[in-house]
């Protein structure tokens, strides 16, 4: 049997975080077992659907290098197969005509309310003869007796008596099909053998095992993953910060690192916290994912994406970054940009820190935060600024090992310690207390704009 799995997310929203797990579940599961990984965007909900939400969704894959064997394929494009599908069941008696109407179906139902019991549908249409031209719905019709009993491979055996399902309506009275069958008539055509998703849906499940049944198949493997948590205990939600696969994107996070991430809220393979996606396909089982809820912290996300940042080779960086910078309306291509992203490394988290702090080489003139300048460029430093320059001036090549050397040289003939006069050369050069190594951004400043800069300050400019 060739495993077959597929991830199904409804475009009303941005893929989301919880979405984005649940899709890189399914697909390493498939590519660990040398199965197939179908995309579907079920999209009916007419009303929520949104253009942008699918471009967001497939850009989302693109960006983490998740790539379907199959689709996507939209349940807009198969309605007609689901009202055929209905009246395959109303005519095998898997189904049945429904002319209940709203008012009679809310007045029921308040009625259980004030009795403070759940309301199921009384079956009041399951034996009666509707006269044609009548408005109805079709129901699926479940056993009365009995229970559904499923082995999710991720919580269990889970068991459900069926008195606590009703016969749920499957197709509307305007010929549209509702979520849960569009999802099993899905299934059973695409031939999806594991169903892997959010434990959220656990409650679908026994209805959708029954209309597996009613279309004469058998239900696939079911595993439940478990829901992702805020560092408060909460669902996740944009309190909590960027919950958008692309929002982390855009705040500079790697894709190598949300992956890494995204693979351990739940699953874990000893105490790696790092994986490549080749890692990932290999290494992944459901057997080695946790039933109770993960957590998403983003200092941990953080922390990864960091050293995944320093580990980078500096012209992939910068690759990178390019149209981030060509955005601020910087040149992505200016000569210095290799030297300038290795001496950015080591301090920054994301690669928006990494351009921010970017803009002190790309500015004509020094742009001074006004208490850096205050605490820093004092009378008794302007001195050391100008020494500084000379002693630098003709040191060749002009790399941050021989302008370390000469600098450090003449700072300690002139009894300087580094530790004092360091914030005021870095300000006098960057116009900011936070900068990468002094040397280092020296050689990426170059002679020139070196010497200018520090006999700027030197002179109170």
């Amino acid at each position: 049997m060739t495993v077959r799995v597929r991830f199904a997310p409804s475009p009303t929203g941005d893929l989301h975080v919880g979405s984005a797990r649940s899709a890189l579940f399914n697909y390493l599961f498939a590519r660990a077992k040398g199965g197939v990984y179908i995309l579907r965007i079920e999209d009916t909900d007419e009303e929520r659907n949104r253009e942008e939400a699918v471009r967001g969704i497939l850009g989302g894959f693109e960006w983490l290098g998740i790539r379907a064997d199959e689709g996507p394929f939209y349940q807009s494009d198969r309605k007609a197969l689901y009202r055929a599908k209905a009246e395959e069941l109303l005519a095998s008696g898997g189904a049945y005509r429904c002319v209940c109407t709203v008012e009679e179906l809310d007045a029921r139902r308040k009625v259980a309310q004030a009795e403070k019991r759940p309301y199921r549908y009384e079956r009041t249409c399951r034996d009666r003869k509707v006269p044609d031209g009548v408005p109805f719905v079709l129901r699926a019709r479940l056993p009365e007796d009995g229970e559904v009993v499923f082995e999710d491979r991720i919580l269990g055996p889970i068991r459900t008596g069926n008195r606590e399902l009703d016969d749920f309506v499957i197709l509307r009275a305007n010929g549209t099909a509702i979520y849960n069958f569009c999802v099993v008539v899905d299934d059973v055509e695409m031939g999806i053998t594991h169903v892997i998703r959010g434990n959220d849906h656990v409650a679908n499940t026994p209805k959708q095992i029954h209309l597996y049944r009613l279309l004469g198949k058998e239900p696939p493997v079911f595993a439940h993953i478990p829901m992702i948590n805020g560092p408060d205990g909460k669902k996740l939600s944009k309190r909590h910060g960027a919950v958008g696969v692309l929002a982390w994107r855009d705040l500079g996070y790697l894709p190598e690192a949300m992956l890494s991430y995204l693979s351990r809220l739940g699953w874990s393979h000893g105490d790696q916290e790092e994986f490549t996606l080749a890692e990932l396909e290999r290494l992944f089982t459901l057997e080695a994912v946790n039933a109770s809820a993960a957590v998403f912290d983003v200092k941990k996300l953080e922390w990864v994406n960091g050293r995944l940042i320093r580990r980078l080779p500096a012209a992939d960086l910068a690759g990178r970054i390019a149209p981030m910078i060509a955005a601020r309306g910087w040149d992505p291509a200016a000569p210095w940009l290799g030297k300038a992203v290795a001496a950015l490394q080591e301090r920054s988290v994301t690669l928006v820190q990494m351009v921010d702090g970017l803009a002190p080489f790309y500015a004509e003139a020094v742009v001074f935060d006004p208490k850096a300048k205050g605490k820093f460029l004092t009378p008794e430093a302007l001195p050391v600024l100008a020494g500084l320059a000379d002693a630098v001036a003709k040191v060749d090549p002009f790399e941050a090992g021989p302008v370390g050397a000469a600098a450090e040289a003449w700072l300690a003939a002139g009894g300087h310690e580094l530790k004092k006069v360091g914030q005021s050369i870095r300000v006098a050069l960057t116009g900011a207390a936070v900068s990468p190594p002094l040397w280092d951004t020296m050689a990426v400043l170059g002679r020139e704009r070196t010497l200018a800069r520090l006999r700027a300050a030197a002179a109170g400019a």
